[in-house]
């Protein structure tokens, strides 16, 4: 691949001037800009751009760290950030993680070498510590509470929503609750999150055997209904990560020829208005247009935003 000192070399000019060439500034003779316009073409030279936008103190990329992307809450969050960048200028580039350490530091390395303006972590598996720590190189915007670190943020203050989904249930006299999350971890903010309520409302943990982590779509819940089944059989009664995952729970149900369950789902899927479901709605869409305007921004901010638990 041609560069610059190849252009220089050839066309007999000296490489700042080459330089100023490519960067259309003046101070130029129409015979050197011709002569060094008539190599580049001859050397099919294409400059680099992300050299040139640093050598300008620029760059127009924000790197989306996103562990996987089946589910709707990366997909609703990705579309909001898409959505809020699409005439802004600048470059959304995926940076896929799985959750792994070493993965997410190199993408945080990357900032420090400033190949990326800004990054977003919809999810994280480094501890928000580490993430804080590279603040220093570049804006970084979490999906979450950060709590006491300090990191720009945007996120879902879920706890109104999951209590009064719980107090649901509770006014519905269940006895047990089939509980399908997405990480199940116990540091998983939501796991968090959706235990933390589910004590506040029936005054005990939830049980062990009723609960099943890794959930991300309709087949997911199709399988884990088939378990929680063999497990509790006269289970009724699912709290669920999403509403197609709901769906699945269902339609196990009906395939089995079981009652139709209680089922609350999330994110306000086609399937909780189709089923008429109860569902939460976290406004992961509106979280992502706001994450990228706090990107693009070089002060400290935290967005909560309200979820909320809709009837049908």
């Amino acid at each position: 691949m041609p560069t610059i000192r190849d252009i220089a070399r050839k066309s007999g000019y000296s490489v700042s001037t080459v330089s100023r060439v490519l960067n259309q500034q003046k101070y130029v003779s129409d015979a050197a800009k011709e002569a060094i316009e008539a190599v580049i073409k001859q050397l099919d030279y294409v400059p680099n751009s992300l050299a040139r936008d640093l050598s300008f103190g620029q760059n127009k990329n924000i790197g989306v760290v996103l562990p996987h992307n089946d589910h709707p809450y990366f997909n609703q969050l990705l579309n909001g950030i898409m959505d809020a960048a699409f005439s802004s200028g600048y470059h959304i580039v995926l940076l896929p993680s799985e959750y792994n350490r070493t993965v997410e530091r190199d993408y945080l390395e990357q900032l420090k070498r400033k190949n990326f303006t800004a990054l977003i972590f919809t999810s994280h598996e480094l501890p928000l510590a580490v993430l804080e720590d590279y603040t220093r190189y570049g804006q970084i915007v979490c999906c979450e509470n950060p709590g006491q670190h300090h990191i720009s943020a945007v996120y879902s203050n879920r706890e109104p929503a999951y209590l009064a989904a719980f107090n649901y249930l509770k006014s519905l006299e269940v006895q047990q609750i089939g509980l399908l999350l997405s990480r199940n971890l116990d540091k998983s903010p939501t796991w968090v999150a959706v235990t933390g309520a589910y004590q506040q409302i029936f005054h005990q943990k939830p049980d062990q055997q009723l609960m099943i982590g890794g959930m991300r779509s309709f087949e997911d819940g199709y399988r884990a209904a088939e378990q929680l089944i063999a497990r509790q059989p006269a289970l009724n009664c699912y709290f669920t990560n999403g509403d197609d995952i709901a769906a699945g729970v269902r339609q196990y149900h009906l395939d089995h020829q079981l009652p139709v369950p209680i089922l609350i789902g999330q994110e306000k899927q086609l399937s909780s208005l189709l089923l008429k479901m109860p569902t939460i709605d976290h406004h992961f869409f509106t979280l992502g247009q706001k994450a990228f305007e706090l990107a693009l921004s070089n002060q400290h901010h935290e967005c909560p935003f309200e979820s909320e638990f809709i009837r049908p």
